[in-house]
């Protein structure tokens, strides 16, 4: 039998974390996680971070390993998760890819672009001059070095704007210039399950899991890590509405409609980003039997 990674997909709140277990524990493997945030090891609660049990169960890696201050990105993702994956396809011909971080599945399933990683000294000067010019004047740069890139990006998201100005400034060219988008070969099979809810019960298991977050702790969890508020880790739902919180600016009840809120529209983001995947074979999360028959029939 070929190499295989079944890769595990859906939006927030879903449930893939319980099936993704019982998956790899049906084909006695492990689970790489493909959750950007899932990765820090200070942001356990309000990420859904895997449990002791639950990493007791099934052996999980990219879960927990990077301090808040570590600077991470999905290039980097792609190159340590493929020398991730070629390490334990030696010893394992199923592994189990699960996450909701589009870019980081992605990152394994398609590949990115060779963008040049940024160096120190330019992340750190567009760190300062969002906060000292904010959004909208750096969206106006934008629109004047890389004026393609500037009709589809998401200008209200920092990151993804700061990131292209990083670029253009490091290399003097557009970051349109690096952006193929050409699929790259992987030496293994790939199986996509993609898990759907219908939105009413999406959106109640998403105001459920945020009330459950709250008594688990993460409001403490945001006190914990408030003064790296200004980091990228933390530009996060979740936390960002806590920090308002903190500042003054809303109250505890509104801070957690606000993370219900934006984890709902999170979620439709998601759905809008993998239906564009034809390869995504659909489920419900409790087809259960569906799926492993569905895979067994695909790995037989």
């Amino acid at each position: 039998m070929k190499n295989t990674l079944i890769v595990l997909i859906g939006p927030t709140g879903v449930g893939k974390t319980e099936l993704s277990l019982s998956i790899a524990e049906h084909f006695h493997t492990c689970i790489v996680s493909s959750d950007s945030r899932q990765l820090y090891a200070d942001l356990k609660i309000g990420t859904a971070a895997p449990t002791p049990n639950q990493l007791a169960r099934v052996p999980h890696h990219f879960v927990g390993t990077l301090k808040l201050t570590d600077y991470y990105s999905a290039a980097q993702y792609e190159a340590e998760a493929m020398l991730k994956l070629e390490e334990l396809f030696r010893k394992k011909k199923i592994v189990v890819l699960t996450g909701g971080s589009m870019m980081y599945v992605d990152a394994i399933c398609k590949g990115i672009d060779d963008i040049p990683t940024v160096d120190k000294e330019t992340r750190e000067l567009m760190l300062r001059r969002y906060e000292e010019d904010g959004l909208e004047k750096l969206c106006a740069e934008l629109k004047i070095l890389d004026p393609e890139y500037y009709k589809i990006v998401d200008l209200k998201n920092p990151k993804r704007v700061i990131h292209a100005l990083e670029i253009c400034y490091m290399t003097g060219k557009t970051y349109t210039s690096f952006r193929t988008q050409t699929q790259k070969e992987r030496p293994f099979r790939i199986i996509k399950i993609g898990l759907t809810r219908e939105r009413e019960e999406l959106y109640e298991r998403i105001n459920q899991r945020v009330d459950e977050m709250m008594k688990d702790g993460l409001l403490e969890e945001a006190k914990s890590v408030y003064p790296y508020r200004h980091l990228n880790s933390l530009n996060t739902v979740g936390y960002k509405e806590m920090f308002m919180y903190l500042d003054g600016e809303w109250t505890l009840d509104f801070a957690i409609e606000k993370i219900k809120q934006n984890s709902r529209i999170y979620s439709r983001k998601q759905m809008t980003w993998f239906k564009r995947d034809q390869d995504i074979q659909w489920f419900h999360p409790n087809q259960t039997e569906e799926i492993m028959n569905y895979l067994n029939n695909q790995l037989s």
